[in-house]
C-alpha cells in the first residue's frame, strides 16, 4: 500500500482532514468574542483565561510528555483514535458550557461557587480560573483543557503517521501539505463561526460550537478509517508498528546543554506566542479599528448564500496557489493557476469588504501562507539560509503588529482605506507565519544528536505551550487594564496589547541575530541547505 502514491496520499488526506477539523475548533469562539461578551458576559479577561486554558494541562500537568509516552507504548493507530475521542469529549463539554442548557442548571450553580481559588496555582498566578469568572467560562475552560490534550496528542501522532507512510519518499512535501490544509481551518472558522451564531437572525453562540463538535466527530471518523488502513499496511509488510524512542529524563541534560537548542526553543515560544494568541483576538481588534457597515440581511451581501460563495472562492485561491508550486514543466499552466489565484484573491477581498464583517477580512490570514509554504520549504531544502529566514519572519511580525497598533487606527472613518491596510497587513503576517516554521523545524536535527531528536521536539513543544497558555491570558488582562470599565465590545483600545506582541517579535529578532552569530561561530549548519548536492 505504501508503494502506491494514491494510497499514500489518501492516508495523508485522512490525517490532514482530522487536523483541519481540530484547527477549526481551536479558534471556534475567536470570531465571536463580541457575542460572547454580550450574550454570556465574558469580558476580555474571562475570554482570554478560557482561551489560554487549552494548553494548561499540557504545560502544568506535563500531559504533552505523557502523550509522547502513550504514542511510544501504544503506537500510532491507538493514539490517533484516542486523541480524536479526547478532543470530542472536550468539545462536548465546551458546547454544553456555552449552550442554553447550562443556564440555570445545577452545574452553573456549582461552577459559580467553586474553582474560585486553586491552592498553589493561585499563589503562582497560573490558575486557569479566578474569582468572579463566569460559570460558563469556567466549564468551557475545563472542556477546552481536555480538548487541548487530545489536540496536542493528535499533532504528535499525525507527524509520526506521515513519517511512517512517506519515509524515504516525499516526506517534507507531505508534512507541508498537511500543515497547509490544517491552516485553512483558521479561515474556515473565521467564515462559518459567525455564520452559524447569527443564522436565521437569532443569535445563539452555541451553534458555532456545535458546528465545531460535528467536525470533531468527523475527525474521529477520519482517525478510525486511518486505523484500519494502517493496520492493513502492517499486515502487508509483516512489521510490528513503528514506535518512537521514549522520552528519557536522561536526555534532558544533553538537550539543555545545547546553546543552539535554547535559542531555537526561545525563538519558537516568542514567535508563536505573538501569532496564535493574536488569532484569538484578531477579529475583535479589527472590529474596534475598522469602520465597517454590515450588509443588510435582505440583500445578497448580507444573506447566507454569500458565505458559501466566498468560501468556495477562498478554496480556489488556496488550491490554485498551492498546486502551482508543483508544476515544473508546463509553464503556461503554472502561471495560469497563479493568475487565477490572484484574481480569486481580489474577488474574495472585495466580497469581504462588501459584507462589512471583520471575520471575513481576517480569514485571508492563512491564504498567502498556503501559497508560499512549499516555495519556502523547497528553498531551505536546496539553498539553506534558515537563520536568515527566521530573522526576516520576525521583522515582518514586528512591522505587522505595529501597523495594527498605530497605522490602522489612523484610517478609522475610512472604510476603504482601513480595509486595504488590514488586508495587506494580514497577508504579510500570513507570509511571516510561513517563513518561521519553514526554517525553524528543519533546524532542530542540526542542533541535537539524532538519537534524542524526539525528546528535543517534545521539550520545544512543551516550552511553546507555555507561551500559548500565558499570552491569551495576558492580552485579556492588558485589555482590561488599559480600557475603562464597561467599555463596549467594539470600543476596546488594542494599542498596548499589540505593542506587547510586537515586543515578542523584537525579542525573537534579537535571538535570531544571536543564533546566526552562534551558527557562524560553531558551524551548526543552519545556513546550509538540508539537501546537499551530490559531488
Amino acid at each position: 500500500m505504501r508503494d502506491s502514491a494514491a494510497i499514500r496520499w489518501i492516508a495523508l488526506l485522512l490525517l490532514a482532514l482530522a487536523m483541519f477539523c481540530a484547527y477549526i475548533f481551536m479558534d471556534i469562539l475567536s470570531p465571536i468574542k463580541d457575542l460572547m461578551q454580550t450574550e454570556r458576559g465574558w469580558d476580555s479577561l474571562a475570554f482570554g483565561t478560557m482561551q489560554g486554558s487549552e494548553t494548561f494541562l499540557n504545560v502544568f500537568v506535563f500531559f504533552l510528555i505523557f502523550a509522547g509516552i502513550i504514542l511510544d507504548k501504544m503506537g500510532v493507530r491507538f493514539t490517533a483514535v484516542l486523541s480524536g475521542a479526547v478532543m470530542l469529549l472536550g468539545g462536548l463539554i465546551k458546547y454544553f458550557a456555552v449552550s442554553e442548557f447550562f443556564i440555570g442548571s445545577g452545574l452553573e450553580v456549582w461552577f459559580t461557587h467553586h474553582l474560585n481559588y486553586i491552592p498553589g496555582f493561585d499563589e503562582l498566578g497560573v490558575s486557569p480560573f479566578y474569582s468572579g469568572m463566569p460559570a460558563s467560562a469556567k466549564m468551557a475552560a475545563v472542556g477546552f483543557m481536555i480538548f487541548g490534550c487530545g489536540a496536542e496528542m493528535a499533532g504528535i501522532t499525525v507527524s509520526r503517521g506521515i513519517v511512517k507512510w512517506f519515509k524515504g519518499r516525499e516526506t517534507a512535501l507531505a508534512m507541508g501539505s498537511e500543515m497547509a490544509l490544517a491552516r485553512l481551518g483558521v479561515a474556515t472558522c473565521m467564515i462559518f463561526s459567525p455564520y452559524f451564531a447569527k443564522l436565521g437572525g437569532h443569535i445563539d453562540v452555541s451553534r458555532s460550537v456545535a458546528f465545531g463538535v460535528v467536525l470533531l466527530c468527523i475527525a474521529l471518523m477520519m482517525f478510525v478509517t486511518y486505523f484500519f488502513m494502517d493496520k492493513k499496511l502492517d499486515s502487508q509488510t509483516g512489521e510490528a508498528e513503528e514506535k518512537d524512542d521514549p522520552f528519557r529524563i536522561s536526555d534532558i541534560g544533553k538537550i539543555l546543554s545545547s546553546l543552539g537548542f535554547w535559542l531555537v526553543a526561545l525563538l519558537c515560544v516568542l514567535y508563536y506566542s505573538a501569532i496564535f494568541p493574536f488569532q484569538k483576538y484578531a477579529v475583535s481588534m479589527l472590529q474596534c479599528n475598522l469602520t465597517l457597515t454590515e450588509a443588510d440581511p435582505s440583500t445578497f451581501w448580507g444573506g447566507n448564500t454569500v458565505t458559501i460563495v466566498q468560501y468556495v472562492i477562498m478554496l480556489a485561491v488556496a488550491v490554485c496557489s498551492f498546486a502551482s508550486n508543483f508544476i515544473k514543466t508546463n509553464k503556461p499552466l503554472k502561471y495560469g493557476l497563479m493568475a487565477l489565484a490572484v484574481v480569486a484573491l481580489v474577488i474574495y477581498c472585495y466580497m469581504g469588504y462588501m459584507r462589512g464583517t471583520a471575520e471575513t477580512i481576517f480569514a485571508v490570514f492563512p491564504l498567502l501562507a498556503v501559497a508560499i509554504t512549499p516555495i519556502l520549504g523547497n528553498y531551505v531544502d536546496h539553498k539553506g539560509k534558515a537563520a536568515s529566514m527566521l530573522m526576516i519572519g520576525s521583522i515582518l511580525l514586528v512591522l505587522c503588529h505595529l501597523t495594527f497598533a498605530f497605522i490602522l487606527p489612523l484610517f478609522k472613518g475610512s472604510a476603504v482605506g482601513g480595509t486595504v491596510v488590514a488586508y495587506v497587513t494580514i497577508l504579510v503576517l500570513g507570509a511571516s507565519f510561513s517563513l518561521v516554521p519553514a526554517a525553524l523545524w528543519p533546524s532542530v536535527p542540526k542542533l541535537v544528536d539524532e538519537k534524542i531528536i524526539g525528546s528535543a521536539y517534545a521539550l520545544i513543544f512543551w516550552i511553546q505551550n507555555i507561551g500559548l497558555w500565558l499570552f491569551p491570558l495576558l492580552i485579556g488582562k492588558v485589555l482590561n487594564n488599559t480600557n475603562p470599565q464597561g467599555v463596549g465590545a467594539y470600543e476596546l483600545d488594542y494599542t498596548w496589547a499589540l505593542i506587547m506582541l510586537a515586543c515578542l517579535g523584537l525579542a525573537a529578532l534579537l535571538i535570531g541575530l544571536y543564533l546566526k552569530v552562534v551558527d557562524k561561530k560553531k558551524h551548526l549548519g543552519l545556513e546550509e541547505p538540508n539537501i546537499k548536492p551530490e559531488a
